[in-house]
């Protein structure tokens, strides 16, 4: 995620308003930019009047820039320091053919500057603009102010949270997601539909779970690359008391997934995580799904596909891990709390006391010797977004939820991996998901991020959004 964001830029302009109020604002971006790391394509104040976009020329000239950094331009921002040419901003969106989100930004007046000087108009020009650009048919994003400077701090946030928005809208229009194996027989809850996540752009790609236990086992404790996985799980984790025999096993299905991945490019798994795995293999999957979910490949376990999808737009909104977890207990009788549980295969971003070790519910249908590779450990105390996307496969839709709440300290005493969610009417929630058809698996992010998904999944990808406020 540290990756330079490139914008494209549209200052507008209109040419009975003053033509420095374009120059002033070019600085201000640049400066804005050159703090909040960003990288601005745009006009150079010679190519047109100043660097602004007016006429249909300057349309074309500024939309020819963008066309050539087609696949460097995540989004573009439309500055309006005055009234600004509505049709010059929608025509260099039109003939650019970007298909990215845009911001809207607009400067405010000054009261003791209303004279024809210094007049900008902008609170109007920005009304005109949304109009154009709605009757062209393009999604835009507004500013939290109508009109606010570039050196107000909410715009700093906005500009911000919209390179956030850019980089899951960006992400989820051509992410990769592998499904290894086929889903637990006993869990409907997660099927999906492939092809309406196709035409979205999502593409999943399978492999049946015997090629991979296959590969692996083809595979010795001396190989090099074996003995290389190994080294990279125990400096990953504590091992426990796992024994040697299992972390070889363990370590071997570790290379063997990351080849997988690799040959065919993948963004992110859907794991058939038990039961075959445990009696056919003899451990569990949890400890490299783990790893990948920590290294920004995330991986859901029940092979969860919309489940994974929904990690990966989580940590592209934020920039940090995710974690598929199930809506497991309620906690006490506190109504706006429970337990989040899954049996081991969280980032170690959410387990500070992380170390390899059984499932317990698990190993009493396949044997505890054959569930090492799951993770123990407690989630503490932090920021959670939660949300879920799914295909509504009857309705031919996909459609998702998201909200805020914490994860508390409070006690809990049990195994596997595990986390108490504070939510405001959690009961009202959980009526929402149940009505709605959702699966009991959720995702949960460590920050503050439903409005950055909201705008993404909403307004950019056309999916149903409820946001739990």
């Amino acid at each position: 995620m540290s990756v330079k964001a490139s914008l494209g830029v549209i200052i507008g302009n209109r040419d009975f308003f003053p033509d420095r109020l374009v120059a002033e604002a070019r600085v201000d971006i640049l400066a804005l930019f050159e703090k909040l790391n960003l990288k601005p394509i745009m006009l150079e104040d010679t190519d047109s009047k100043l660097g602004g976009v007016e006429t249909f020329g300057e349309a074309r000239k500024c939309a020819e820039l963008f066309a050539r950094h087609r696949d460097e331009i995540s989004g573009v921002l439309v500055v309006l320091p005055n009234f600004g040419d509505e049709k010059g901003v929608a025509e260099t969106l039109h003939l650019a053919g970007l298909n990215v989100p845009v911001l809207i930004q607009a400067y405010p007046d000054d009261l003791n500057k209303l004279d024809v000087a210094r007049r900008r108009d902008s609170w109007c020009g920005k009304i005109s603009v949304c109009n154009n650009l709605y009757q062209f048919g393009f999604k835009y994003t507004l500013t939290t102010k109508h009109v606010v400077h570039p050196s107000d701090p909410t715009f700093e946030a906005d500009l911000l949270n919209f390179v956030a928005v850019c980089r899951v809208v960006k992400g989820l229009k051509k992410v990769r997601i592998g499904a290894v194996g086929a889903r637990p027989g006993a869990f409907n809850t997660v099927r999906y539909s492939e092809k309406i996540l196709q035409r979205n752009g999502i593409s999943v790609t399978t492999v049946d779970l015997s090629e991979i236990l296959g590969r692996a086992n083809r595979l010795t404790k001396d190989d090099a690359v074996v003995k290389a996985h190994l080294e990279k799980i125990h400096a990953y984790t504590p091992i426990g008391k796992t024994p040697d025999e299992a972390m070889i096993q363990i370590a071997k299905l570790d290379v063997v997934l990351n080849q997988f991945m690799a040959e065919n490019e993948l963004d992110a798994t859907a794991i058939q995580c038990w039961t075959s795995l445990q009696q056919n293999y003899g451990c569990n999957v949890c400890t490299s799904m783990s790893i990948m979910s920590e290294n920004m490949l995330p991986s859901a376990c029940e092979v969860d596909v919309t489940g994974t999808l929904s990690m990966y737009a989580m940590q592209l909104a934020s920039g940090s891990p995710s974690a598929l977890v199930d809506w497991n207990n309620n906690y006490a009788d506190d109504d706006e709390k429970c337990v989040l549980f899954h049996c081991g295969n969280w980032a170690k971003s959410f387990l500070p006391d992380i170390e390899i070790s059984t499932a317990p519910i698990l190993g009493t249908s396949v044997g505890v010797e054959n569930t090492y590779g799951a993770l123990a450990g407690r989630t503490p105390a932090s920021p959670l977004t939660y949300g879920r996307i799914s295909t509504d496969d009857p309705n031919g839709k996909i459609k998702a939820y998201i909200g805020e709440g914490y994860l508390t300290n409070d006690e809990l005493n049990t195994f596997g991996n595990r986390a108490v969610a504070q939510i405001p009417n959690l009961q009202g929630l959980m009526q929402y998901v149940c009505r709605n058809g959702f699966e009991h698996h959720v995702v949960m992010n460590a920050s503050k991020t439903a409005g950055i998904l909201q705008e993404a999944l909403g307004n950019y990808m056309g999916w149903e959004v409820y946001n739990h406020i």
